[in-house]
């Protein structure tokens, strides 16, 4: 049965591996990817086809982008160098591997180069765990950008764009850094094609027609691409969704005639239309009946880009609509207008087959960094060398993350095969393996091959989040498939043990106790990152997280299972300072519980508005996405400023006497001084008044010198050093955590009786 309803669903014309005779395919396997003319010459080449920039340092693994697409195009038999984190400063070295024969594939690396620079707070990081010796400033602030720019002045040869940092950027967006909206990325960097998502797909057909000496004006409709246009694709039918009341709905479509509406782009009108709010009439166009499907060549007129940077309710709408239009299945091609052209942003790629997946993987990777660093530490790869990729994907819809916008929400799993085999090369490659696999995930541990069970409904829906509020009854949610696999990881001759790293997402864990129970008893090395993300149940809806009611289940499972295969095992929960939708009381009441709970937070980080996600829109907005947008929608609280956000950090180390000012000055102004006193039941211990006078008494006699040298000191700011590569806090075990019913300390609350 599950074969046959594979054979049903959405799939892309051609598989990716099935173009045919490139010039180069006479070519092997290079050992690495050439980084060098001498490199080059080695292997026989006077030229690369395609030359990948990248701001990563070139590790030659499966979980790093530069080694998964340069593989998988010299596999389509093209001539593939690297250039990793070049000096941006000049041409020079963006030269450095000749001019190439068909284009320049450029990346920022497996993170935005903002993110990776620079902390929730805005301050900069020193390291980077992408580059050797974890030295920070390797690549410049909105990396794409400035390598297209810089590859522009080396040749005149196409410019291709992609990886994360170009996928969030692709239509006008909210910029965290700037706290402005800037352009689509395509205006700032000059390129010539976007590829957004995991880009295996287009990448392959941009190449192919290239080499075929086809232009980019050949192929601007490749799914899973955004170009720049004077006007939309001819032949194409346009929706109007600039202005509130038009949400560009697909209405069903009367027999014989089907009518769609055709809508101008023009931004003045869009203005006009803007403003009004009057919904000014469309010339339809008349059609004899097709059997084409109403989303097919057919696209959504955005508001244009003067309109969503002026006006925030503007741009919360065009955030819907956006993550409305993911599912390869349904979506239609975008339309936003940047002055006198458009961005075209089409459809999403069809996700990879199974058969698909398994090739990429099953690439020849040397499975580690390049010869060039000798032995210089990449953490990074370190932390990742001996993990396996299962699959790609997330439906969970969480807001704050951008999975859904880069990868899309349906599961792309590899077979059983291809895995077992990518342990096995660990085993035999990895120096110094030690026989145990530090993971089998993905962007969660336990999605693998989970999707919707009837693909009608997998291809034409459009809910943000298969989970929430509640799983959808189509959901598969049985985890025999991962089971399987975690019994058959574990019998690998060499391998002592598989650790489970991935985050677990609980409540579907809690639907099929068996996976609870494989996972407690064999692969978890005495603690389990889980995220609950906040115990309040005003900040998880704006997350789109479950309650507290699924966590405690789970608990309840995981405790019960761990304790029949006699371990001592905890969870680790990871939490969200500073989400929109989080208020002052959320952070007390969550405290309350992380104390009453004996947690001790280790490293924490307030939330990071990242491009794109709709959590960003409600930071920038303060509205909220998830619903229909007007100009009276809810109003959604948010921390700003950094005095509250302090504080809400300052709460989740509520054990951290650094934090006690800050938090007992709020709890005064929110008549909460009942919290502030010593033993467990308080938050904060009071203010030490005899060490006040003590330090006060020594600084009078010390004379009038050491009270400026004293005054000047304290008016320093704290060093709050944030957590790397940490989308919420981590925390450290002290004494047993007792189940809670909910119930919280501050009574003017009320009880999480979410499920």
């Amino acid at each position: 049965m599950q074969a046959q309803r594979q054979l049903q669903r959405m799939r892309a014309e051609r598989d990716l591996f099935s173009y045919q005779d490139q010039p180069s395919t006479a070519y092997n396997p290079a050992p690495f990817l050439p980084m060098s003319k001498k490199e080059m010459a080695q292997l026989g080449w006077d030229s690369c086809d395609i030359i990948i920039v990248t701001g990563d340092a070139y590790v030659d693994h499966p979980s790093f982008g530069m080694a998964v697409i340069g593989r998988m195009l010299e596999a389509q038999g093209f001539r593939v160098g690297i250039i990793s984190q070049p000096d941006w400063t000049s041409k020079e070295d963006f030269m450095k591997l000749g001019q190439p024969n068909l284009f320049f594939g450029v990346t920022a690396g497996n993170m935005d180069s903002m993110i990776n620079r620079y902390t929730s707070d805005r301050k900069l990081r020193h390291d980077d765990a992408y580059t050797a010796g974890n030295v920070g400033g390797k690549r410049p602030d909105r990396a794409v950008t400035v390598y297209t720019q810089r590859c522009k002045e080396a040749f005149k040869v196409p410019v291709v764009i992609g990886g994360i940092e170009a996928s969030l950027r692709r239509i006008a967006h909210y910029d965290y850094w700037s706290d402005k909206v800037r352009r689509s990325v395509l205006f700032d960097s000059k390129a010539d094609i976007l590829v957004y998502g995991n880009a295996e797909r287009p990448l392959a057909e941009v190449a192919h027609r290239l080499a075929a000496g086809e232009t980019l004006d050949d192929m601007q409709n490749i799914r899973g691409t955004a170009v720049l246009r004077k006007e939309p694709l001819p032949g194409w039918y346009g929706v109007d969704s600039t202005d509130l009341d038009k949400l560009g709905k697909i209405e069903p479509i009367p027999n014989p005639y089907e009518m769609i509406q055709e809508s101008s782009c023009d931004t003045k009108k869009a203005e006009v239309e803007a403003l009004d709010n009057e919904v000014a009439a469309q010339p339809i166009m008349v059609q004899p009946a097709k059997t084409r499907r109403p989303w097919e060549m057919t696209y959504v007129n955005l508001p244009p880009y003067d309109v969503v940077r002026a006006q925030k309710t503007y741009y919360a709408h065009t955030s819907r609509i956006l993550h409305q239009e993911t599912n390869p299945g349904c979506a239609r091609a975008l339309v936003q207008r940047h002055g006198d052209r458009i961005v075209w942003v089409n459809p999403p790629a069809f996700p990879l087959e199974t058969s698909e997946m398994d090739a990429v993987f099953d690439l020849p990777y040397a499975r580690i960094p390049h010869p060039s660093y000798g032995k210089a530490k990449i953490p990074a790869y370190d932390m990742i060398k001996t993990s396996v990729n299962i699959m790609r994907g997330c439906f969970g819809g969480c807001t704050f993350c951008s999975i859904t916008e880069h990868e899309g929400r349906i599961i792309q799993s590899r077979s059983e095969d291809s895995i077992i085999r990518e342990i096995e090369e660990i085993r035999d490659k990895v120096p110094g393996f030690t026989g145990v696999i530090s993971d089998l995930g993905g962007p969660t541990a336990n999605m693998y091959k989970l999707r919707c069970k009837h693909p009608k409904a997998e291809q034409t829906c459009r809910r943000m989040s298969c989970v929430w509020p509640d799983i959808c009854g189509h959901m598969d949610t049985d985890h025999t498939p991962t089971i399987n696999l975690y019994q058959r990881a574990r019998k690998v001759k060499g391998i002592k043990k598989i650790l489970i790293a991935s985050g677990v997402r609980y409540d579907l864990a809690v639907q099929d106790p068996r996976y609870v129970k494989e996972l407690a008893q064999h692969h978890v090395g005495g603690y389990l990152k889980i995220a609950p993300e906040h115990t309040e149940e005003g900040p998880l809806d704006k997350m789109m997280k479950p309650g507290m009611g699924t966590y405690y289940k789970f608990k309840e499972l995981f405790d019960k299972y761990s304790k029949e295969a006699g371990k001592e095992q905890y969870l680790i929960p990871y939490f969200i300072s500073a989400h929109p939708g989080t208020t002052d009381m959320d952070m007390v009441n969550l405290a309350l519980w992380l104390k009453k709970n004996k947690f001790r937070l280790d490293q924490v980080q307030n939330f990071y508005p990242s491009p794109m996600a709709n959590a960003t829109t409600m930071y920038h907005t303060e509205a909220n996405p998830m619903h229909k947008v007007t100009h009276k929608s809810e109003k959604v609280f948010i921390p700003r400023g950094d005095r509250q956000r302090r504080l809400h950090k300052a709460l989740l180390r509520y054990h951290d006497e650094k934090g006690w000012p800050i938090i007992r000055e709020a709890l005064k102004n929110m008549g909460l001084t009942k919290l502030i006193g010593n033993g467990p039941n308080y938050l904060v211990p009071p203010a030490d008044k005899s060490k006040k006078t003590a330090v006060r008494k020594r600084s009078e006699s010390k004379g009038q010198f050491t009270k400026a040298v004293t005054r000047f000191s304290s008016d320093q700011p704290h060093n709050n050093k944030a957590a790397k590569g940490r989308k919420g806090s981590s925390v450290k075990k002290r004494g047993s955590a007792n189940n809670s019913n909910g119930q919280k300390v501050v009574s003017s609350t009320k009880k999480n009786k979410r499920r």
